[in-house]
């Protein structure tokens, strides 16, 4: 039986929120191994003059704890 773990990341991207979820996943594997999935959970973007500039997301981040 795999035990599952989880935790919740805020990430960040001045490109897109498909960006910002891989720096999520990038970030979180420099320390935790075996990443299954990310659950995306809310996102945010910050506006400047009519342009988004940084696009934001909550994540969970499921990894298996062996």
């Amino acid at each position: 039986m795999a035990l599952l773990k989880v935790i919740e990341l805020l990430a960040e991207s001045k490109k897109s929120w498909e960006d910002a979820t891989q720096n999520a996943v990038t970030e979180a594997s420099k320390s935790i191994r075996n990443i299954r999935s990310v659950y995306i959970e809310n996102l945010t973007a910050e506006v400047d003059k009519g342009k988004i500039t940084h696009w934001r997301l909550n994540c969970k981040i499921t990894f298996e704890k062996k």
